[in-house]
């Protein structure tokens, strides 16, 4: 079972579930033509999905086309069930880097059935994650540059200021679904400029006073 690390500290939290939040940026719903939805859209890696820093990515065989997706990745610190957003914070332990990486054609060809979205986002290697940085270290999540390059150029830039659902109720709604423990990891959306790599790229996450996560595609 893969365990995250704050950054500075002995601390080592044993990952348990990753639950993933699509839809949370304006811009990237536009340029995937999706609907804004109603309610939360929620997802699930497994913990074998993730990778850490400089370890690369294996595009599964039977997928042509996959996308990286930026993220920022809030660590849960404590036990909580149907937690209310003015104490939402108090359940975090740090915040790191993360890449969603999609297998874009795999999830349209599940999206057009009615299927679920796990072959295409929850495939081994398929959550690339930096070291977690105590919470009381980023006064403000929700302004934070987050950007992503692949060979240097620049895909995603953007800010969690345009997050449309902010972290409080991000895990006051998850929380009413799924208890939450410590160890888990929730994801918090990606900005607009997802786009596809191939074996041989190299990405470089980062997202201000957070941190920065560089992995190899192959």
């Amino acid at each position: 079972m893969y365990s995250v690390r704050l950054a500075g500290t002995e601390k080592n939290y044993r990952v348990g579930k990753i639950i993933c939040l699509a839809r949370n940026y304006s811009e990237h719903i536009k340029e995937l033509g999706n609907e804004v939805p109603d309610k939360p859209v929620l997802f699930i890696k497994p913990s074998s999905s993730i990778i850490g820093h400089r370890e690369s990515v294996v595009i599964p065989s039977y997928s042509g086309d996959c996308h990286h997706e930026v993220e920022l990745a809030v660590l849960i610190g404590k036990w909580g069930k149907n937690i209310s957003e003015q104490k939402a914070l108090s359940h975090v332990a740090g915040y790191g880097v993360a890449i969603d990486m999609t297998l874009r054609d795999v999830q349209n060809t599940l999206k057009e059935k009615g299927l679920p979205w796990e072959v295409a986002k929850g495939f081994d290697t398929a959550c690339p994650l930096s070291e977690f940085i105590s919470a009381d270290q980023v006064p403000d999540p929700h302004d934070l540059h987050i950007s992503l390059q692949v060979n240097g150029e620049t895909r995603q830039d953007s800010s969690t200021a345009c997050m449309m659902r902010r972290i409080p109720a991000i895990i006051r709604d998850v929380s009413e679904i799924f208890t939450l423990e410590e160890g888990d990891i929730i994801l918090t959306g990606t900005p607009a400029g997802v786009g596809p790599v191939v074996c041989g790229d190299k990405m470089r996450a980062e997202i201000e006073k957070v941190g920065s996560l560089e992995v190899a595609v192959q």
